[in-house]
Order: structure tokens, then C-alpha cells, then sequence
């Protein structure tokens, strides 16, 4: 059952959440790039540069056997979905600058994930690291992430009033794969997860933590507002969890039971919402003054 899961009803499930996800942009979300350049470029580099850097430092901390090592620098370099824009919006934060960032690390991660993803592999597991093609992991990345994007992109454009109408269940079914095939993932290899999350949850944790609070402060420090800070740390501080399934599944080469690399992800689908609940209601109360005064996000 794992191996269909990883290897079919996963990819399927991303493709169409990412054209969800496409659905719901138009182009006045690309063109807040320009509208808001220092905003968008200290979340891009944060969440390109900065989440891998974090997870790195936290693994010569608290350390992995290598092959999960592997794996939490998987689901550090995926880039935030569509749970982040949610708990953005739950926290007060600006969705637009959310949105936007989730966009484009979302258009640009088929370039990004695979040289990064065999760079970890040689460096976490040496002579024992499994074979990366970089081009064909960034093909199939683009055919699973960018390309369904871009479908709903242009869908929206092509046909605004059809798109808004489907976008809202669009929407709600993607969240619904989302949770399901990370159930299913965790379901389906259980005693597996059990067995490592002992020693997986706290470094998890221990990176929600840290990630939230560096996007956070970076906000702060670049001079962003409140809104537009709680965004950055939400799009650092949430991974596509079901990006990084996929990416181990694909770097595994297909396994009758969820592979080490996918571990941290599927893991991460549950002690996520430990910390970014409460993070999200203490920022909702952090971000009232401004949505009172109706601040621009």
C-alpha cells in the first residue's frame, strides 16, 4: 500500500494541490514582487537560504542517524504550501504577502530542491548516499509543483469567473488531500513512525521553534510591520510537508514502506500544529493593534 501511496496517489494529490494553489493567484499577487521588494526578497532568501542554514546548524546540535538527517534537510528545503497561507490568515498576518511567497518559492523550488537535495544526501551520508539525479528530480519536480501552478495560474487568467467560482472548493479539497495523504503515509508505516518519533519529534519541534522565531525577528529587523512579519515567520516555520513525502519518496526510488529521507515529513505532519497553534493565537492577539487601524498587509 506504501509503495502506491509514494509513488501514484501522492504525486497526483501534490499536482492538484498545487494547481489549487494556482487557482487562487492572479497577477497582482506576482506584481507585489515590485509593490514590495524588501518584503518579498527577506522571505525568499530567508525561506531559500536561511531554513536550510537553520536546519543544518540544529542537526550538528541535536543529531540524526544520517538517512533521516537526509531527510529533515528534504523538508527544510521544501518551501511553504497552502497550511501556511491558512495559519497566516489565522494569526492575523498579511495573506497577500503570505500568498506571494508561497507562489513564488512554490514556481522557483524545481530549481532550487534538487541540486540542494544531492548536495545533503553526499553530505549527511557519504559513500552510503543514494544516487540524485538533479536533472531528472528537477523534472519531475516541475511536472508535480510548477507546472500544475502555473495550469491554475492561467486557468484564472483565461477564465477569472469560472476560477473564482472553483477555487473555494479547489481550496478545501486540496487541504483535504493534504491531511489525508499524511495520514495515510503515517497510517500506512506506523510502527515505523512510532519508532523514530521519540527521537525525530523534538528535533521537529525543536526546528518550528527556531524558524518561526527567525522570521520573526527578520521582519522586525527589515522594518516590517506586524502582519507583514507574522507572514515571514509562517512561510519559514511551515514546510510543505507533502512536497517533502514526495521528494523522498522519488529520492528513495520507490519503497514498500515510507523510506528514512520521508520520515521527517510525515513526522513533521504531526507536531507542526504543536507549535504553530499557538504561535498562530499569540499573534493574532500580537497583530490586532494594526488590523484595528487597518494597517495595509
Amino acid at each position: 500500500m506504501a509503495d502506491v501511496l509514494l509513488t501514484t496517489v501522492l504525486p497526483l494529490a501534490l499536482a492538484f494541490i498545487m494547481f489549487a494553489l494556482g487557482l487562487g493567484l492572479t497577477l497582482a499577487d506576482f506584481a507585489r514582487v515590485a509593490a514590495r521588494p524588501a518584503a518579498v526578497a527577506t522571505g525568499l532568501a530567508a525561506q531559500i537560504v536561511g531554513i536550510p542554514v537553520a536546519a543544518f546548524l540544529l542537526l550538528q546540535v541535536m543529531p540524526l542517524a544520517p538517512a533521516l538527517g537526509l531527510g529533515v534537510m528534504i523538508l527544510a528545503l521544501c518551501p511553504g504550501g497552502v497550511t501556511s497561507n491558512m495559519l497566516t490568515r489565522l494569526a492575523g498576518g498579511s495573506v497577500a504577502l503570505s500568498i506571494t511567497l508561497t507562489a513564488c518559492a512554490s514556481l522557483l523550488c524545481a530549481l532550487t530542491v534538487p541540486p540542494m537535495v544531492a548536495w545533503s544526501a553526499r553530505t549527511f551520508m557519504g559513500e552510503a548516499a543514494p544516487s540524485v539525479d538533479v536533472l531528472g528530480l528537477g523534472l519531475a519536480m516541475f511536472a508535480i509543483t510548477t507546472a500544475p501552478a502555473l495550469a491554475g495560474v492561467a486557468l484564472r487568467r483565461l477564465a477569472p469567473a469560472f476560477a473564482e467560482r472553483a477555487e473555494p472548493t479547489a481550496a478545501r479539497i486540496a487541504t483535504g488531500l493534504f491531511i489525508v495523504i499524511i495520514l495515510g503515509a503515517i497510517g500506512a508505516n506506523w510502527q515505523v513512525v512510532v519508532d523514530v518519533l521519540p527521537t525525530l519529534g523534538p528535533l521537529l519541534i525543536a526546528l518550528n521553534v527556531l524558524l518561526l522565531g527567525l522570521g520573526l525577528g527578520l521582519g522586525m529587523a527589515m522594518g516590517l510591520g506586524r502582519r507583514q512579519s507574522v507572514a515571514v515567520a509562517m512561510e519559514l516555520g511551515i514546510q510543505n510537508g507533502t512536497l517533502g513525502l514526495a521528494v523522498g519518496g522519488m529520492v528513495a526510488g520507490g519503497a514498500a514502506v515510507l523510506p528514512a529521507f520521508a520520515l521527517p515529513s510525515g513526522g513533521y505532519g504531526m507536531t507542526m500544529y504543536l507549535v504553530a497553534l499557538p504561535f498562530a493565537l499569540w499573534a493574532r492577539r500580537w497583530t490586532a493593534v494594526e488590523r484595528a487601524a487597518q494597517v495595509p498587509a
